[in-house]
């Protein structure tokens, strides 16, 4: 008899087996996995026009203050401009994969998994059999991939840093590639001996940057941003209005001469 209480004591109905699967599924919700990529710190590898194509997709603007078209579209990158941004940036992070992979995901992701057991895509649905087989089993590379993550930081190369423009395109993200691209920011500086990085953001990234190891400034710090507002005038006798991304400025109201 003990040992058939012992046998029935340790079974469990299939049904109370499918119940507790089920919950631990649930608890194990993760993001997908991430598709074969290639990430570098080569500058290099940064063409302007191929990251402002990213920026497009992503619709990231550099600005701070970017111009919305109808539909909530950012203005285009000026090229120019972030060719010169680049050329003065510390550290560039620049991410790559297949083609045939982000269109995979991208006609995918509204149905894609997301449970720990999710795998990544069949390599049969994205190999093929073509004659172009053996190209889409080669490793990503920056020559066979395109662009679909990026970010840069800003250093005086010896003690402070900033990063900005971090950017995934949307059929990748929630994957952990942002990530990725912070922390390999971050170790690049940390192996030059800076600590002190920052990361200006908006309300939306802060849960970003606080999975990514930031938080508040222990020294109580607040971002203070040049308005372009002259403190000598009186603020009832400014006259300011706005062009596109820049205030003008007009001097104070002539006061007529009384004698």
């Amino acid at each position: 008899m003990a040992v058939s209480a012992a046998v029935h004591g340790s079974f469990l109905p299939s049904r109370v087996s499918e119940l507790s699967a089920t919950m631990n599924s649930r608890r194990r919700v993760i993001r997908p996995p991430p598709p074969p990529i290639f990430i570098s710190t080569n500058p290099a590898y940064v063409n302007p026009h191929h990251l402002r194509d990213l920026c497009a997709a992503s619709n990231h603007s550099c600005h701070r203050f970017p111009n919305f078209d109808s539909d909530g579209r950012v203005e285009p990158v000026d090229v120019d401009k972030l060719r010169i941004a680049l050329s003065h940036s510390s550290v560039m992070v620049s991410v790559f994969s297949k083609p045939e992979v982000i269109s995979y995901y991208s006609s995918s992701s509204s149905n894609f998994p997301k449970t720990s057991s999710s795998s990544p895509p069949e390599s049969s649905k994205l190999m093929g059999v073509g004659g172009d087989w053996f190209q889409r089993v080669m490793p990503v590379t920056p020559s066979n991939g395109q662009l679909v993550g990026f970010g840069r930081a800003v250093s005086d190369s010896g003690l402070t840093a900033s990063i900005y423009d971090v950017m995934v395109i949307p059929s990748l993200r929630g994957m952990g590639i942002g990530q990725m691209i912070v922390k390999r920011i971050i170790r690049v500086l940390t192996s030059r001996g800076i600590y002190d990085i920052a990361a200006l953001c908006t309300d939306k990234e802060r849960l970003f940057f606080k999975a990514c190891g930031f938080g508040d400034d222990l020294l109580g710090s607040t971002a203070m941003m040049y308005t372009r507002t002259v403190s000598s005038c009186p603020e009832d006798n400014q006259m300011v209005k706005r062009a596109g991304r820049k205030l003008l400025l007009a001097p104070p109201l002539r006061v007529p001469f009384e004698s």
